[in-house]
This record gives C-alpha cells, sequence and structure tokens, in this order.
C-alpha cells in the first residue's frame, strides 16, 4: 500500500491544474475576499477581523478542493478505465486503494492550508498564538477527512462523465451555502438556520472557536461527526456494490 500512496502523491503532485486550485487558488480568494480591510474591519457577532476570518474559510476551502475535487473524479476516471479492477487482482486488499486515495489526498491538503495562513499573516498582518497557529493547522487537516470520505462516495457513485458536475454541484453548494466564501452573517435568517447544519460551516467553525480562544460548539462536532459517519458509510457501500458488481 506505501507503494500505491506514493505512487498517488507523485500523480497530485505533477497534476498541476489540480495544484493551482488545490494551493494557490484559495489564497488569491482571500485576498480578493479581504480586499482593503484591516484590523478595525470586524465580522458581526464574531469580534474577529475580516482577514482573521476569511483566513479559516479560505484554508478549508482550499483543503476540500484537495481532498473532494481530487478524489471524487479520479476514482471515477480509474474504475472506467479498469484500473480498479486490475489493482483487484493484485495482493492489496480492498480497503487499501481507498486509504492509499484519503492519504495521499491528505498530504495534498496540508500545503493549501500553510499557504492561505503564510499569505494572511505576511499581507493582511493576521496575528495569533503559536499555539493557535498549530491547533489550527491540525484542525482543517484533520477536518478534511469529512470531506475526503465523500470524494471516495462520489468517485464510486457516478462514472467519468457524470461525476464532475455531480461534484461541483456538491462542491460549490456546501462551500457557498457552508459560509465559506462569505460570512453567513450576510445571509438571510432562513438560509443562517440552513448554514449551520452543513459540514463545512461546522468545519470553518472549528476553526474560527480556535482562533476567538474559546471551545467548539457541541452541534459543530455532532454535524462533523455524523457527517463523517454517513459519508463513511456510503463510501464502504458503494465500494462493496461496485466489488460484486466486477
Amino acid at each position: 500500500m506505501n507503494s500505491l500512496i506514493k505512487l498517488e502523491l507523485a500523480r497530485a503532485l505533477r497534476n498541476r491544474k489540480f495544484l493551482f486550485f488545490s494551493v494557490i487558488y484559495p489564497s488569491l480568494l482571500f485576498l480578493i475576499i479581504a480586499g482593503n480591510s484591516d484590523s478595525t474591519t470586524k465580522v458581526d457577532g464574531t469580534g474577529l477581523t475580516l482577514p482573521t476570518y476569511m483566513m479559516v474559510s479560505m484554508a478549508s476551502f482550499g483543503a476540500l478542493t484537495a481532498v473532494l475535487m481530487g478524489n471524487s473524479e479520479r476514482i471515477a476516471k480509474e474504475r472506467e478505465s479498469g484500473w480498479v479492477r486490475q489493482l483487484r487482482l493484485t495482493p492489496l486488499p480492498g480497503r487499501g486503494y481507498v486509504l492509499a486515495k484519503t492519504a495521499s489526498a491528505a498530504v495534498v491538503s496540508l500545503p493549501s492550508i500553510v499557504v492561505v495562513f503564510v499569505v494572511a499573516a505576511a499581507l493582511k498582518d493576521v496575528r495569533l498564538d503559536a499555539w493557535q497557529w498549530l491547533a489550527l493547522t491540525g484542525a482543517i487537516w484533520a477536518g478534511s477527512l469529512v470531506f475526503a470520505a465523500l470524494g471516495v462516495a462520489l468517485g464510486y457513485l457516478a462514472s467519468g462523465d457524470a461525476v464532475r458536475p455531480i461534484t461541483m454541484i456538491v462542491y460549490f453548494g456546501m462551500s457557498m451555502l457552508g459560509g465559506l466564501w462569505m460570512p453567513t452573517t450576510t445571509f438571510p435568517d432562513w438560509l443562517q438556520d440552513i448554514a449551520k447544519w452543513l459540514p463545512t460551516h461546522a468545519y470553518a467553525a472549528l476553526g474560527r472557536a480556535i482562533e476567538q480562544s474559546s471551545a467548539p460548539h457541541a452541534q459543530d462536532i455532532a454535524v462533523l461527526a455524523v457527517s463523517f459517519a454517513l459519508f463513511a458509510g456510503g463510501a464502504a457501500w458503494l465500494y462493496r456494490k461496485d466489488t460484486l458488481k466486477a
């Protein structure tokens, strides 16, 4: 399985388009959204400046891009090309393929988080304690596993042609409605109520709790835990279904 993980990492790192959208693009979005805001521009109800608030949003968005977009389309195409079928003829256990995909996506997601942090600190003067930087990195990186599981599920759900539009709808829908592109405080009340139950909203909320030096809300942890269970369970069921069909 280690060899497969190395292969997956090499393929991801050679894909310049994927690296741009997962590593560079979130940082550019951060600079565009943060704009000319400074330490006096606060997001309502949070006590955080707009750059500090959006730093977590864009780091989460970058990790989401790496694990969701990277996994779903690649798995669907490999199923269609027969690569997955060939791997089943090797000593690699079935779960090894899924674990290799998840591990390689998690490794690639780390630079997307770090680059956003570096840009925020260097260009927008975001300042946090050392423990907060470390805790933020760990929380966002670990939380991305929820969406890695979703990426695997989508990869087994649809064919190579159909998986891209499905993934894009899920990807942009969860990003926008979950408040990764703009504070949910700007949403109408009814839309804020919906956003609170989305895993992307809970994902970013964990990071903001660290920035505020407060404990995460139980609802956010519950939403992420339930989402991970559903996505991972769905991925496992679809994988077994695909194995029986092959």
